[in-house]
């Protein structure tokens, strides 16, 4: 029975936890899927693009970095970028 629980607990937090997400997403940390979920007009080829660009050039420092994506253009960052962050690409950070 304390199996059972504490799986029913990890499933709520877990669940829970996804809700509490629907907010600006941290583009240096968030995995394919979760850029794909939260950004407008983003599947999941421009967002497993945006993965592999920042695997092979470092952590993006602003949205204007992410026109460097093959596929993300101007107006697509515009579009989210209230929707952005990039804490973990800053200095010390």
């Amino acid at each position: 029975m304390l199996i059972k629980g504490l799986s029913a607990a990890f499933v709520a937090a877990t669940l829970l936890a996804s809700a509490a997400i629907a907010g600006p997403v941290d583009v240096n940390t968030a995995d394919a899927k979760t850029l794909a979920r939260e950004l407008d007009g983003v599947g999941m080829a421009k967002a497993e693009a945006i993965v592999s660009y920042r695997e092979k050039n470092g952590p993006f420092k602003s949205a204007d970095e992410l026109v460097k994506v093959k596929g993300l253009g101007k107006k697509l960052v515009d579009q989210n970028k209230a929707n952005l962050k990039f804490e973990s690409g800053k200095a010390g950070g």
